[in-house]
């Protein structure tokens, strides 16, 4: 609820830019021609960004303690090649992968200074699902070798933009999670959950204990 909440907050902001630009552009009787036109469509840009930050948030889960962010569930759909089910909270989901070892990348976006003073949570968003060979030849003819679990629409990603600009707006403090490559197994069952020191796999049943046993 706190991250559909604050997505709803940031659209608001874009409703608010984009009466804004309306009320530029249809004032025939403000300042100079170009410069209505210029501030108008500026206005109508920053009102398209922040919507799909907005919708770049949506995306995000908050962290339910003591609960695994996900269960991973692989059935065999051929030699290396499984069906994945991952059960996310009440959500669940079926992809291809094929390999020996899978990974998991996720994201963590952790608040500071205000946001965490007024008591908003943590949330995450699962990235990507891969799978790898451990013959190389395998490796460079796999045809399902990664699943991409989200996307940011339009390259609007406000995780990344924050990392690789190294600026937190004395807000947020994005962060990386990865479980590292772990054995697959049929009818192996997996539980994901986020440790102070990162994510941490966990086998679920038999089949993942004596692959890890084995490994």
């Amino acid at each position: 609820m706190q991250y559909d909440g604050l997505a709803w907050a940031v659209a608001l902001l874009a409703v608010l830019a984009l009466l804004v630009a309306l009320r530029i552009l249809l004032n025939t009787g403000w300042f100079l021609g170009w410069l209505r036109g210029t501030c108008g469509l500026a206005f109508l840009a920053l009102a398209g960004l922040v919507g799909l930050a907005a919708y770049d948030l949506y995306a995000y889960e908050p962290l339910q303690p003591g609960k695994p962010l996900v269960t991973l569930s692989f059935k065999a759909d051929g030699p290396q090649r499984y069906q994945v089910t991952l059960l996310e909270g009440g959500r669940e989901r079926t992809v291809t992968l094929e390999g020996d070892m899978w990974q998991l990348d996720g994201r963590l976006i952790r608040w500071k200074g205000l946001a965490e003073l007024i008591g908003l949570e943590p949330g995450y968003r699962l990235e990507r699902l891969s799978g790898r060979f451990l013959a190389i030849e395998q490796q460079a003819l796999a045809q399902h070798g990664r699943v991409q679990l989200a996307e940011s629409p339009y390259g609007v990603d406000l995780w990344r933009w924050l990392r690789l600009s190294q600026r937190d707006l004395l807000l947020f403090d994005p962060q990386a999670l990865r479980v590292t490559y772990l054995p697959i197994a049929a009818d192996a069952v997996y539980s994901v959950s986020l440790t102070p020191t990162g994510l941490l796999a966990e086998p679920m049943n038999p089949a993942a204990e004596a692959a890890l046993k084995d490994w």
